[in-house]
């Protein structure tokens, strides 16, 4: 048997688990501190939400669930689907199911956190995992702006008590790029298939964006239209001049307030070529890059049609996911210590003296993370062990505290 997790999967060490568990609680109490509640949806979802969630490029990274006993058989013999199921690619789907599930029973507008793994079918690589963690936070049923720029506040208040360093908020409006790629000459038909080339700007180029609409056959005129605008940056000033001006207007306020709120502790930008993969967002999408790693460490957008395609009517919703393992990977990478965490030490006891060693852990807890171990026949060994995982110190049943040096 592999003693190795699947590619794509990671297993975590106790310290790394440490480490884990206080950046999600800092970031929930972060997130509750708003007034914001969490929530819990299941991993699997039926697969026909899956199919008609708008989910972009993630509905090609789906792990499907193959239906069992005598439906599989039926499905073999039928050509039908073999899958039923299947693992939440994110958290935005479940919650827009959930809201339709129990919406009487929420305050509106609902804020809701949501914390936990979701999965994609990825081919493993740095950056890209088969199971991750993400923590979003969203709003449903308000289509103000002012929605926004809450969730941004709030994002990066959650981002700068982890103390990752710089960064930029990006802002962008999918209404600005669909009006300004109409203008020049793409069917609104296809707009969605530009819009997912033009996402890979910072990783194609423009050379390899336009190769991508090339390849995809679209009109040369509008792709050497295309080309020239995308030449030097658009600001929000021209698009709003050349594209939809209420969108422009929107994430004009956005910004505005985003400034005032962030007092120079990081950057507000506007960035006509962000676009975001998923084909569920409807108006305004932001994204945060981090100066100390690659790509994006937080995401999300507003999505006012996901919801009707449960209810039957339109439900304002926006929300903000924060990319974890990235957040991870960056403290982690660092060394990064837990700030205040208490001081470990391991009490050592002979087998007949369980009793009391109970006791005197209990009393040593106030102060100290306390680990009962029988002690070892060669000691000076052990306890280098410990100090190589960093306990503190060490004591007997009946003795002072050590210091491990």
């Amino acid at each position: 048997m592999k003693k190795t997790p699947v590619r794509g999967t990671n297993d975590f060490l106790p310290e790394e688990a440490r480490l884990r568990d206080y950046l999600q609680n800092k970031i929930l109490e972060t997130y509750i501190s708003g007034g914001y509640e969490r929530i819990m949806t299941p991993a699997i979802e039926d697969a026909e939400n899956l199919d008609k969630s708008d989910g972009g490029d993630n509905l090609n990274l789906v792990f499907n669930i193959m239906k069992r006993g005598d439906k599989l058989e039926k499905a073999m013999k039928s050509g039908a689907k073999l899958y039923d199921m299947g693992l939440r690619y994110d958290l935005t789907l479940p919650l827009s199911r959930y809201y339709a599930n129990n919406r009487e029973k929420l305050l509106m507008p609902a804020k809701c956190i949501q914390i936990g793994s979701v999965y994609r079918a990825e081919r493993p690589q740095k950056g890209r995992l088969r199971e991750f963690t993400q923590c979003d936070i969203d709003v449903i049923g308000s289509s103000s702006y002012t929605t926004e720029v809450e969730l941004i506040y709030l994002t990066a208040k959650a981002l700068l008590s982890l103390d990752i360093g710089g960064f930029t908020v990006r802002i962008n409006d999918r209404r600005i790029l669909r009006s300004m790629l109409m203008n020049i000459g793409f069917d609104e038909d296809s707009l969605d298939s530009v819009c997912v080339s033009f996402d890979k700007l910072d990783k194609l180029g423009a050379d390899g964006v336009r190769d991508e609409l090339i390849e995809k056959g679209f009109p040369g005129e509008a792709i050497e239209k295309f080309a020239r605008l995308t030449a030097n940056p658009i600001t929000l000033d021209d698009a709003a001049l050349t594209a939809d001006p209420d969108a422009a207007e929107n994430v004009r306020k956005i910004i505005a307030a985003s400034e005032e709120l962030a007092e120079g502790k990081y950057k507000i930008e506007f960035d006509i070529s962000l676009v975001r993969g998923q084909g569920y967002y409807t108006g305004t999408v932001f994204e945060i890059i981090s100066e100390k790693f690659s790509g994006a460490i937080a995401g999300g957008g507003r999505y006012d049609n996901l919801i009707g395609k449960f209810t039957g009517e339109k439900v304002s919703a926006v929300g903000f996911s924060i990319g974890f393992e990235r957040i991870f990977a960056i403290l982690n990478g660092a060394g990064y210590k837990i700030p205040n965490a208490k001081r470990h030490i391991a009490l050592l006891y002979n087998p007949d003296e369980i009793a009391d060693a109970v006791r005197q852990a209990e009393r040593l807890r106030g102060g100290y993370d306390v680990t009962l171990y029988e002690k070892p026949k060669k000691l000076s060994r052990y306890l280098d062990r410990l100090k190589e995982k960093e306990y503190y110190g060490f004591c007997f049943t009946d003795g002072d505290i050590k210091e491990l040096r």
